[in-house]
């Protein structure tokens, strides 16, 4: 996936300006693919010119102008487009997993210790997850459309934080039972 993609499921959220596009991956999107301010605006100037967004410009008292994106016709049809095309299934590249293929080269007490981080940071992101699911879907059997596919990529985030802390919890042990023998 391009950031290009991310950006406009964003806009086809709603209309918003850079800053805004900003703030919704900080919020939501960004927990699944992240960006940085530059690299949005520099996307949003891409997808403008090739017609794929178009914009307002909103005056502002002592500041330039706001430029409010939203999908043009083209927009929304790459969109999808996209969304209809194959996706490849998903592909591990983690560093972790190749540092822990390589744990009988280092010192066990520092690779449970680094396992141990992994899994709060971990343990903090779920909570936030189910912080969202709590607040956000109280009754996930009303959601239907835009609602419901936020809903099931939370849950999809959810279920990959409790499998990585499972496996964090399952390498701590063995690593443990290790040092024990």
């Amino acid at each position: 996936m391009a950031l290009e993609h991310a950006i406009m499921v964003s806009l086809a959220e709603r209309p918003g300006s850079g800053y805004e596009i900003g703030q919704q991956f900080t919020r939501s999107i960004g927990h699944f693919w992240s960006a940085t301010h530059q690299q949005i605006y520099r996307t949003l100037k891409k997808l403008h010119s090739e017609g794929l967004v178009t914009f307002e410009s909103i005056p502002q008292d002592g500041r330039p102008d706001k430029k409010v994106y939203q999908l043009s016709d083209a927009g929304r049809k790459a969109l999808r487009e996209w969304v209809e095309s194959p996706t490849e299934p998903y592909r591990l590249r983690d560093e972790l997993s190749v540092k822990l293929r390589a744990a009988e080269h280092g010192d066990p007490h520092v690779v449970i210790e680094e396992m141990r981080r992994h899994r709060e940071i971990h343990t903090a992101r779920l909570r936030l997850y189910q912080e969202f699911e709590k607040d956000d879907y109280p009754d996930p059997s009303v959601l239907t459309g835009r609602r419901l596919n936020q809903y099931l990529v939370l849950r999809g985030g959810i279920a990959v934080q409790t499998a990585f802390l499972d496996w964090c919890d399952e390498v701590i042990d063995a690593l443990q039972a290790r040092l024990r023998r």
